[in-house]
């Protein structure tokens, strides 16, 4: 229960989550953020964690001196870099069998189908692009374990998109920190990474969704219309 009371605190008060842990020591501060970004990336089963606003929220944090910049950067390199792997290795060894238990209920057969597009439609690509997409940052390393890609292929968009995710967040947290408007009305600028960071998702979900009802609405009208036919000819057949 402690890694989920931390998670709440950090999602109720990033800044007062962030504040605790810094006062704990190095060990705490640095060890909170390798393993959120880490589990987030790397761990199927928790996909909903905030690794997009908590990269933000610590580089805040060392523009104020309570991270070291340089060892806060690689501590979210480390993390998401090995997170990604860790879920490729999961989903070679062990992602058919875990789709098929269905404990994992984050797996909806929409985020599967979401993801599995975004992996078809950018190659090899969308495991650098998929980091900036919550959920999909999860599913896709997963899923291209499990569909059987090389992994020399995987490792090197792996680095690429972990380095380039989480320096992107933490600095957008180390040089904007000091403004003035940041520091006043910075829970709210967390909330709205979160739903800027969600958006995406959700529009899919819908549009995957609405081509679902779409799709079988028209074949319900289709096979109407064909009843109808049917029962058209029959008339004319029994009049003749």
């Amino acid at each position: 229960m402690g890694f989920v009371n931390t998670i709440i605190e950090l999602l109720r008060d990033p800044r007062a989550a962030i504040a605790a842990w810094i006062a704990a020591g190095p060990v705490t501060a640095y060890g909170f953020v390798f393993l959120i970004i880490f589990i987030e990336t790397g761990v199927v089963f928790f996909p909903f964690l905030p690794g997009d606003s908590l990269l933000f929220a610590s580089g805040f944090f060392a523009q104020g001196g309570g991270f070291n910049i340089m060892a806060l950067l690689a501590t979210a390199w480390c993390a998401a870099i090995l997170g990604d792997q860790c879920n490729f290795m999961i989903g070679h060894f062990f992602g058919k069998r875990i789709i098929a238990s269905g404990k994992v209920k984050a797996m909806t057969p929409e985020r599967i189908e979401k993801s599995e597009k975004f992996l078809e439609k950018w190659g090899h690509l969308a495991i650098f692009l998929g980091r900036f997409f919550p959920f999909i940052r999860t599913f896709v390393p997963f899923i291209a374990g499990m569909g059987g890609m090389h992994w020399r292929d995987f490792v090197i968009f792996n680095v690429l998109g972990g380095v380039t995710w989480s320096t992107l967040f933490t600095l957008l947290g180390y040089f904007f920190g000091g403004i003035p408007f940041v520091q006043k009305h910075f829970e709210l600028l967390i909330v709205a990474i979160v739903l800027v960071s969600v958006i995406p998702t959700v529009v899919g979900l819908v549009k995957s969704r609405l081509g679902k009802k779409r799709a079988a609405t028209a074949a319900g009208n289709s096979e109407v219309i064909g009843t109808a036919k049917q029962v058209s000819r029959a008339g004319k057949h029994f009049k003749e």
